[in-house]
């Protein structure tokens, strides 16, 4: 009797671990839609400014709950494109950024974001409500970055936008910079450009 005392007490205390052990993740990885999602550069110098876009060609969001928890957004950098110029001085616009001056396009085709972490930031309703922080990889070279999004979890659903400046000098895109040449004057282009991202992810 004495036995079978302590077995249904060990069997009661199993159940109860398990019960009360650690719930399951409920994360769920979504893929990005490359139709939906948007990325938009701009760039200025001493004498002007230039705008373009540039593909979101794929990627995954990872979700628990109505929580992001991580994900991968890819950028094809052969997609690169300028929307304020057209004709020859477009073609050599392009040409510069696709070249080892600039993105390297023939070595480097893509662009990545891997998410890190993504904290709350209190009382932002209707602004930014998410701090991330994230791996950006641009020519083969990863640097940690930080930046405040838009995130909005919907059931099925992932829409994130996103306002980044980057400086491109620590990515080995030196050329007109007055960071590191002398005496370049009005040729001189600014150490940061800005890319204003949308991604939408779904099932």
């Amino acid at each position: 009797m004495k036995k079978t005392m302590i077995i249904l007490a060990f069997a009661t205390m199993g159940l109860s671990v398990f019960a009360n052990g650690p719930k399951a993740s409920k994360s769920e990885t979504l893929k990005v839609d490359a139709t939906k999602s948007t990325a938009k550069w701009h760039a200025e110098k001493v004498t002007g400014k230039h705008d373009g876009t540039v593909k979101v060609s794929g990627g995954t969001i990872i979700v628990d709950g109505t929580k992001l928890v991580g994900g991968t957004i890819e950028m094809d950098m052969t997609s690169i494109e300028n929307t304020d110029m057209q004709g020859e001085y477009h073609d050599k616009l392009i040409g510069h950024l696709k070249s080892d001056d600039f993105f390297s396009v023939a070595n480097h085709p893509k662009a990545t974001l891997v998410i890190k972490k993504a904290e709350v930031i209190k009382d932002k309703k209707g602004a930014e409500n998410m701090n991330i922080t994230a791996d950006l990889t641009i020519k083969g070279i990863t640097k940690e970055i930080t930046f405040p999004a838009i995130v909005v979890v919907k059931k099925g659903e992932v829409t994130a936008n996103a306002d980044l400046n980057i400086d491109r000098t620590k990515y080995d895109i030196k050329y007109g910079s007055k960071s590191f040449f002398e005496g370049i004057g009005d040729k001189a282009i600014n150490d940061e450009f800005n890319i204003k991202v949308r991604v939408v992810a779904v099932k």
